[in-house]
């Protein structure tokens, strides 16, 4: 954990988890927050839910619901975003679950939201890298800047999932908000990396959160389907991995509320087999 020794004000403590992947996902989730909220003390919850729909891509009115029926604050997404049809007239209704930011601004949904924590009131940013990700992406920075002129006064807190494959544009892109933002973390890749710290502009910085799920998979789903595509190029359909290990993988940002500075950043990895004891790492 990287901090600086300023506690003069009173701090905000928010998870950010990354991506959940389908209902495995979602029962490790439902079985792993409530003592990790306690442990650490959080104060609220950020989710990535694009991969958490029953077979693993996309989400859905229900699944965005079971996450604010535990105590989810937002959820982010990304390129699976479109995969469930049924989220399009939800994303309308219900801005707690947000689609990449720098999409085409004709899509459904919003890419920016707030809510409150403790008296603060707490920005949310979703944006999607163009490093082997969407050609109809706009550029994420420019998008970023202008949400940032919108939300200035709003708040000075704002966090950004960056849900992007290339390791070199998610830190280009940490730079260039550097100062600007709260935080910039990572998902897609669910793997999640040791680069936790924070960036000289007070910016808290993370490549990629990882993910929630089987350990034992490829990126949360069983290993089979992958294995038959890169010795023959073709496969069956992929389907979300259920054997134990579990893990769940995220961030805990510690804020100043009123500079909007992340204060520290700390690597979280908890991984049961079939109770709730965790591995703290």
């Amino acid at each position: 954990m990287l901090a600086r020794n300023d506690m003069s004000t009173p701090l905000l403590r928010i998870l950010m988890v990354g991506d959940v992947i389908g209902k495995t996902g979602r029962e490790v989730f439902a079985r792993l927050i409530g003592p990790l909220k306690d442990e650490y003390q959080i104060d609220a919850i950020i989710v990535n839910g694009e991969n958490s729909a029953d077979d693993g891509v996309g989400i859905t009115p229900e699944v965005a619901e079971f996450f604010k029926a535990h105590g989810v604050s937002a959820i982010t997404t990304g390129n699976h975003i479109w995969d469930q049809k049924t989220i399009f007239s939800y994303l309308n209704e219900h801005t707690y679950v947000l689609r990449p930011a720098n999409l085409p601004d004709q899509c459904p949904g919003v890419g920016m939201a707030f809510f409150s924590c403790k008296g603060y009131t707490v920005g949310v940013m979703n944006l999607l890298g163009r490093v082997f990700m969407s050609p109809l992406s706009n550029c994420p920075v420019v998008k970023a800047l202008k949400l940032l002129r919108e939300s200035a006064a709003i708040t000075p807190i704002m966090l950004i999932d960056l849900h992007a494959e290339a390791t070199a544009e998610k830190m280009g892109i940490a730079y260039m908000l550097e100062g600007k933002v709260t935080a910039v973390v990572g998902t897609h890749t669910h793997t999640q990396t040791n680069d936790a710290r924070i960036l000289p502009g007070g910016t808290a910085y993370m490549t990629d959160l990882g993910m929630v799920g089987s350990q034992h998979s490829v990126c949360g789903f069983q290993p089979k389907s992958f294995i038959q595509d890169f010795t023959t190029t073709f496969a069956e359909a992929i389907t979300v991995a259920t054997n134990p290990p579990y893990t769940f993988c995220g961030a805990l940002i510690t804020i100043d509320p009123v500079t909007g500075k992340a204060i520290a950043i700390e690597r979280i990895t908890s991984v049961f087999v079939d109770t709730l004891e965790t591995e703290r790492v």
